[in-house]
């Protein structure tokens, strides 16, 4: 019963407000004229405009004040940016008049989806940006900036309470009248002058204003004996992020008679694009598409699939497991037995069947699996038949189709004596691949559903932590050995990884030691594992353990900077024997050691090669930049793949899927079982924060889905691999390409095929901000300020590798890790002699301008071409009689030849090139060298020939690089002494040098040194110069080698 004086729950509202703590600067410009400033800062958010208190006389001010801002719109705050600025007060000067305009000191742009919640926060320093180009800024200033999601309505409660015990009947009327919102003002929502806006009649035809939104309270549905049902009350609220309360849904009337509707639809037929055979170059398709419109999925073709959703089944014979099977022409799926065995199973399943060849009808019936005899003795518990051509076509952006209930009919030859009964749930429609319910559907393709749906996987967030060793005390180290030093060291271990400190430095007694040592490790959210901290004794044969202490990561502070953490004593446990064996005590004190832990968010944690990244933004989300733009990636499909298993010991099978990899983002396309020539065309999308970065695309035959349940252990076979430049793409255009499938093999190079991609960059072709990404650093802040070393960071990248594979591996269904490990280039870094040649190839084709240009003078020195060599010698004249177009004249030459080249620009994304990794004429040999791992696994005859070749190239290295060392030592031979008469002859020679030069003016010295170079070959001598033979003759260091 609902009463009158019953209790009304109050409107509860959230607003989302932003808040901004301003706490320092540093390092900022003087500008008062007495090398100090009077800085405060102005915040602008959303119109709203704020400043702090002004500091007087310095340079690194201390504010520690908290602004707040109310976000009007939460959906689109990202959108949003807040603008902070830093002025000089100049009324605080001595000689400053207070009408003057404050001085400039800079400003900071921060982006909403640099916004970071309340309680995930830090402390960011931003380097102060300039208004103009002419601003004269420096410094830094540190903030820190969070939202929260706050509620109104705890005031209106203690309100409602005290008018209850006054009067309850006036209250009453005042709810049905209008609602109060006395926390409104409280948070400066509203001027508690103006009078709160009127109600809005339900009937009025006035448009609401922009910056409102109408909520509406409404009331639970009465009962049948209950009052009448209460005018509904409108308020007009500001445009802040609330909650509306909503009156529950009807409940579900027990029983009513099926209604079908019918819509009458033609389905067009969708033609696929052939693709014609090639070999190991990209072939580009197409180039735009005709259809500028955007659309869901306007890279890929669209291909039409009827979709089956099964919701439910009520009042129908009672039957053990019952489950559903759909037909539609040769096309068949079962459904999984039904959660619950009664009268009213519930399925709640969605089936799409390829609808490229449309059928005549489709057919759904319910079956009882209580028979184990087969599909053939299931007992028929009804069925509906479809005629297809009645079914709707569901498009973008319509929204789901609502399912219905249809009266089950039995078959007509059924020889069952009991009746059909009862009602089946369900709703069909026609869509696409781009349909809500495609990747969660039981596909025809694709009949083992575990392993082959299409998914999106995100790796997990990977922070450094740093773990600095300073100082241990209290040690209870048992004295060495005479003459044998104390050697004490400490071994830090997180999950699989470890590390170790050197040997430490006694300081003061032997109890106390120190080490300052930074030591890092790749941790993952949510940093629910423990650092363990070993101090070991390593001055006797085995080492023994002195004592541990194990710290959880999650309490560990995370730094977003260069400052400094402070540092902390943790008390070491120690091991006590017992007769049962050694047991861990935390009673005894073993000394205490001293930590400083952080977890860096200002490093990107990289777990790709350097030169394939896909991302390089810092862990810490608050110091993100704004993207500049959308990659979008249409999977089109495959053509020509090899057989990679044999179905019943004849029929060759492929089972092929694609991976696709960008930034934090993995995609996965379902599995198209048992064709060579699969049709994915699925797209996606990722945010580009930075164009130079990579995407990788790999192909991949499905093994998993065989596997039994007691072992899903079977590697997928890797059919090839596919990277394309983001910042080779034009902006807001479609490539449209087909791409060799190559796999490197120990017989050589193989080609399992090619896959057809559709890729475009949608972003502003040449905006500032674009451009201004080439002129930043490639890794955030932190990379240069406290750089990592070169092994030291491919030892944490193979931890972030494992880490993202483990962690990928337990989703559903789970990413093998040999498909991760193939994605990152896990074995980029092992020895290969096919790579060494390929670089030294691509250090050849880098130099091959300069020895064309060396090639071109020498020409020019020998009068092969007479005009040629004229048009130089006026040159030269030009040049040399005005000096002051030399520099424009070589950036003018850069210029025609960077548009002289724009005629041979590619005209696609390049995909992978045999030629130049040299794996089309890589030896068999060497490429099984490259497949030998460590330690090698070879017979110890081929491990000898193959350590004798590497001496021989090691040798060729070594003549080289002593060569390389000679010419330098000659250099400094000329003024060493070490060879009198040569440094004599040099010492003269540049006296006279310099008499001539002094003397003789430069133009005139540079005409003479030009026009003797290019002199006739008649007037040349064909052996080498003076002054070569010269410095060939001086001493080297090479005679002083053993």
């Amino acid at each position: 019963m609902t009463t009158g004086e019953e209790k009304v729950s109050p409107l509860q509202l959230t607003f989302r407000k932003l808040s901004v703590e301003v706490i320092d600067a540093r390092d900022l410009i003087p500008k008062d004229g007495q090398g100090t400033s009077s800085p405060y800062v102005v915040a602008d958010f959303d119109g709203q405009r704020k400043r702090t208190r002004s500091v007087a006389k310095t340079l690194n001010p201390e504010w520690n004040e908290r602004i707040d801002f109310i976000v009007s719109d939460p959906s689109a705050m990202e959108a949003e940016e807040l603008e902070i600025e830093v002025y000089n007060d100049r009324r605080m000067g001595c000689s400053a008049g207070g009408g003057r305009k404050s001085h400039f000191l800079g400003r900071v742009r921060v982006c909403g989806s640099q916004f970071a919640k309340k309680g995930e926060e830090g402390l960011i320093y931003f380097p102060l940006e300039k208004k103009s180009l002419f601003s004269w800024v420096r410094g830094d200033i540190g903030l820190k900036i969070y939202y929260s999601d706050d509620q109104i309505g705890d005031e209106k409660e203690k309100k409602n309470k005290e008018k209850k015990n006054k009067n309850k009947k006036d209250e009453s009327k005042d709810r049905d009248k209008i609602i109060d919102h006395p926390p409104l003002q409280q948070h400066g929502l509203f001027d508690p002058n103006i009078p709160l806006p009127s109600i809005a009649a339900m009937e009025s035809q006035l448009p609401p204003p922009t910056a409102s939104v109408v909520m509406v309270e409404e009331a639970s549905p009465p009962s049948p004996s209950s009052s009448p049902v209460p005018v509904p009350v409108t308020v007009v609220l500001p445009a802040f992020e609330r909650k509306v309360l909503r009156s529950p849904p009807p409940e579900e009337p027990h029983s009513f008679t099926p209604e079908i509707r019918r819509m009458q639809t033609l389905v067009r037929p969708h033609s696929r694009r052939s693709i014609n055979a090639g070999e190991h170059t990209p072939r580009v398709i197409s180039g735009r598409f005709s259809d500028p419109t955007p659309a869901a999925c306007n890279l890929v073709e669209a291909m039409p699939y009827l979709f089956i959703k099964v919701v439910k089944a009520r009042n129908i014979r009672s039957s053990e497991s019952p489950y559903v099977k759909v037909r539609a022409g040769t096309h068949k799926l079962r459904s999984k037995p039904a959660q619950n065995s009664s009268d009213n199973p519930n399925w709640n399943q969605v089936f799409s069947i390829n609808h490229g060849k449309p059928e005549a009808t489709l057919e759904i019936s319910i079956w009882s699996g209580s028979n184990n005899s087969g599909e053939n003795g299931d007992l028929f518990l009804g069925g509906v038949c479809f005629d297809l051509s009645d079914v709707p076509i569901r498009d973008k952006p319509d929204g789901p189709l609502a399912p219905q209930w249809y009266r089950l009919e039995g078959a007509d030859e059924s020889s069952s004596s009991d009746p059909v009964t009862g009602d089946i749930m369900l709703s069909v429609w026609i869509g696409t691949q781009a349909d809500d319910a495609f990747p969660e559907s039981w596909n025809t393709d694709a009949p083992y559903v575990s392993y082959t749906r299409s998914k999106v996987y995100q790796s997990p967030k990977l922070w450094y932590l740093r773990v600095s060793v300073l100082e241990a005390q209290d040690l209870r180290i048992p004295p060495p050995t005479p003459g044998v030093p104390i050697d004490v060291r400490v071994k830090v271990q997180m999950g699989f990884q470890s590390a170790r400190t050197k040997r430490s430095t006694v300081s003061g007694s032997s109890t106390s030691f120190s080490w300052n040592e930074d030591l890092l490790f790749v941790v993952s959210e949510p940093l629910d594992e423990q650092l363990v901290v070993l101090i070991e004794d390593r001055s006797i044969k085995e080492a023994a353990l002195v004592g541990h202490v194990a710290i959880g990561c999650g309490s560990v502070d995370q730094r977003l900077d260069e400052r400094m953490v402070t540092s902390k004593w943790f008390n070491l446990e120690s091991l006590q024997p017992s007769p049962e064996g050694p047991v861990m005590t935390a009673e005894i004190y073993s000394g205490r050691v001293h930590l400083r832990l952080c977890l860096e968010g200002g490093y990107h944690v990289l777990d790709e090669a350097a030169h394939v990244c896909s991302d390089y933004r810092p862990t810490a989300s608050q110091l993100w930049k704004q993207p500049v733009g959308v990659l979008e990636l249409g999977i089109l499909g495959a053509r020509g793949l090899l057989p990679m298993k044999t179905k019943g010991g004849a029929k060759g099978s492929t089972d092929a899927y694609c991976v696709a990899k960008y930034g934090k983002k993995w995609v996965r396309t379902r599995t198209v079982t048992d064709s060579f020539d699969p049709r994915w065309n699925e797209q996606y999308t990722w945010r580009v924060y930075d164009p130079c970065t990579v995407l990788t695309i790999g192909v991949f035959d499905n093994w998993r889905m065989f596997a039994d349940v007691e072992d899903d252990t079977r590697p997928d076979y890797r059919i090839g691999k596919v990277r394309i430049r983001v910042s080779t793409l034009e902006s807001n255009r479609i490539y449209t390409n087909s791409y060799p499938l190559l796999v490197l093999l120990r017989s050589g190079i193989k080609k399992m095929g090619e896959i057809e991609v559709s890729v475009r960059f949608a972003c502003p072709g040449m905006l500032p901000d674009t451009c201004a990404l080439y002129t930043q650093t490639l890794l955030p802040r932190m990379h240069y300020l406290r750089p990592i070393g070169v092994a030291q960071q491919e030892a944490l990248r193979f931890a972030a590798i494992k880490m993202v594979a483990l962690w990928l591996a337990r989703s559903e269904p789970p990413m093998g890790p040999e498909v991760v490990r193939y994605m990152l280039d896990a074995d980029s870094h092992t020895w290969s002699m096919r790579r060494s040649k390929a670089n030294w190839f691509r250090i050849m084709a880098v130099l091959a301008w300069i020895i064309g240009l060396a090639r071109w003078v020498d020409d020019i020195r020998k009068w092969k071409n007479p005009v040629t060599t004229g048009m130089v010698h006026l040159l030269y004249l030009v040049l040399v009689w005005y000096p002051e177009t030399v520099v424009p004249t070589g950036i003018l030459y850069m210029v025609l030849i960077g548009t002289w080249y724009y005629q041979f620009r590619p005209k696609s994304p390049a995909g992978m090139d045999p030629r130049l990794s040299q794996a089309d004429v890589a030896d068999v040999d060497e490429l099984d060298e490259e497949f030998d791992g460590l330690p090698s696994g070879k017979q110890q005859e081929m491990v000898r020939a193959r350590y004798d070749r590497l001496r021989t190239l090691g040798a060729r290295v070594q003549t080289v690089m002593g060569d390389f060392a000679a010419q330098g030592e000659r250099v400094q031979a000329l003024v060493s002494w070490r060879d009198p008469r040569a440094t004599r002859l040099f010492i003269g020679v540049c006296t006279a040098v310099a008499v001539v030069l002094y003397i003789v003016p430069a133009k005139m010295v540079a005409v003479a040194l030009g026009f003797y170079m290019l002199r006739h070959p008649m007037f040349r001598d064909p052996m080498p110069p003076a002054g070569l033979n010269f410095f060939r003759r001086l001493p080297s260091l090479s005679d002083r080698l053993l």
